[in-house]
Order: C-alpha cells, then structure tokens, then sequence
C-alpha cells in the first residue's frame, strides 16, 4: 500500500481559531489487487481495482472554520464533522490531554513547536484481524512529523483483509517519498518494537524489531524540510487516492484491541507531554497511562466510510 495525503480530519482549538486538519496515513508499496477509488463493485462485495491505497502520512491544516461544526468546502470525502475539543484530566496520570476527532486516525499525538520531538518510540502485539465480506485496512504506526507538517517520518505493521483472507506485513514511509513494505513475516500475536529517531541534518533512522520471529529493520532515510512538531502513536483506516488526486477512507480492519506500550518521545513518557487523544468512527480509545501505555479497540463495523454514510 502507499499513502499519499492526508485523509485525517482532527478539529483543534488554536489561539487564531478554528482549523480542519487532514491527515494522512503511513504509506507503504501499492497493495496488489486492492481497491481504489472509483473502482468497480462486483458481486460479492469485491472491488477491481483503480487507485493507490495507503495509510500513514502528513496531518496538514485544509482551512480555517469560522466556527466549530463548519464544513469546509473541498474536503476530502469522509472527514469528521469538527467538534469542539476538550481537556479532560486523566484517570491514570493527572495530566490534562486534549482530545480531537478525525477521519482515519486514533491513537495519541505529542504537539508542539517546530523542533521539538526528536525521537518517539512504542511497542505493540500484532493484533488479529476478523475478516468480513469485501476488502478491509488497518496500519498500527508510530513516527515523527504529520500532526501540523506536510512530511511524516513512520514505521509500523498492517493488517487487511481480502475477503475472509487476513494479510499482514510491516512497513516504512517517509513520506512524502514512497512507502516500503518489507518482506519478512509478520503474524498476530508478534511483539513488536518501533522507533523513529531524527539525527540531524535531515537523516532519520527508523526501526522495527519483530522480537517474536527474531528480525529487525533498520532504515537509513533523509527528509528535507522534516519540522519535527509533533510524535505520534497511531493505528489508521488506510486511504485510496485514485488518478485525479482525489482520497477517500477505505473500511477499517475489525482488529479488535491493540495495545501501545512505553511510548516515549525525547526518551520520556509521552504522558508527560499533554497529548492530543484522537478518535476515529468505530473506535475507542482508553486514556493514556503514566508510563505511555494506551490501547485502542475497534468498536464498529468500518462500512459506513467506505460507503460515504
């Protein structure tokens, strides 16, 4: 799979008001036999297909609203209606976390001023996918950039399904260069640790560590112009970009529940950095523990993105 931009919509209070950010997903090769936008459903539930599909990428500002619940015209099919954010304090930790809505993102984000975040990390179990009728996507990422940027440094696992057939497999981006699947195996229940580091001058290191069937990836990249604003831990309803440009949301993956664990960013817990909770349609996600572990869980059916309801 490969992501282009961003299809994630989170509503956040600014000091000059209201914005509608889009974000996108961790991108990695183009998935064979995986739909597009725009491609043909055939009985059974079966689409051909026409486009690019993708998770992992950028969260970049699309406009400003001049109020809350605004639409925003020209937004990508399938955003969330902007709903006010919220501060709540945290059950496990004391610190106050803003919460935002989006289309195909949920998980945690550390935000803040353009250098700030050098180094995120995460571990995760590969979860397992329930496959249904029709072609279903999920990413479980964590990365550097693409909260308030249009560059995303990202590493992580995927699991879709093809008819009641799950496939899973890992992935980098860096985005806005081409994402990479990588050819080891990858199977649920695998532990897995990811970790993005910037090392200045525009290089970044990216790894993934599957401790369960004893590999690891190491990559070696460059991102131009990386803004090193924010850090996140993500899991993603991939997007398809077809060839006029335009993305919609594909059906999220029934993952059932996965779990972040000793998130850090800047070699600390991101519990201590105020994170912003996202949301997505059929998820849930818990608060965020004092040693940065959450989990998130799927809690729906994922069809109504992809059929625009």
């Amino acid at each position: 799979m490969r992501r282009k931009w961003p299809v994630l919509t989170a509503a956040i209070p600014l000091a000059f008001g209201w914005a509608l950010v889009a974000a996108h997903p961790a991108a990695a090769a183009v998935r064979d036999g995986f739909p597009g936008p725009g491609g043909q459903v055939q009985p059974g539930g079966q689409v051909q297909p026409s486009g690019q599909v993708q998770p992992g990428g950028p969260v970049s500002q699309l406009g400003q609203l001049s109020q809350p619940g605004e639409d925003l015209p020209g937004a990508p099919t399938g955003i969330v209606t902007p709903q006010a954010s919220s501060s709540g304090q945290s059950a496990t930790s004391g610190s106050q976390d803003t919460s935002a809505s989006s289309s195909n993102w949920a998980g945690y984000a550390a935000t803040g001023a353009s250098g700030s975040f050098t180094s995120v990390s995460a571990s995760w179990t590969q979860p397992t996918a329930s496959c249904a009728a029709g072609s279903q996507y999920g990413a479980f990422w964590v990365g550097l950039d693409g909260y308030a940027s249009k560059t995303v440094e990202q590493i992580g696992t995927e699991a879709d399904c093809t008819g009641p057939t799950p496939k899973y497999y890992a992935w980098y981006e860096v985005y806005p260069g081409a994402g990479v699947n990588f050819t080891n195996p990858v199977s649920p229940g695998d532990a897995f640790t990811g970790t993005v580091t910037s090392q200045g001058s525009g290089t970044f290191q990216l790894v993934l560590k599957d401790t369960t069937q004893n590999w690891t990836q190491t990559i070696n990249a460059t991102e131009a112009g990386a803004d090193l604003s924010s850090a996140e831990a993500i899991v993603e309803a991939p997007s398809s970009t077809g060839s006029s440009g335009s993305s919609s949301v594909l059906p999220l993956t029934n993952f059932g529940s996965v779990g972040f664990t000793g998130v850090t960013v800047n070699g600390k817990s991101m519990d201590t950095l105020s994170p912003v909770q996202i949301t997505m349609p059929d998820t849930s996600v818990g608060d965020m523990a004092s040693d940065g572990s959450f989990s998130v869980n799927y809690a729906g059916t994922g069809f109504a993105q992809w059929f625009g309801v």
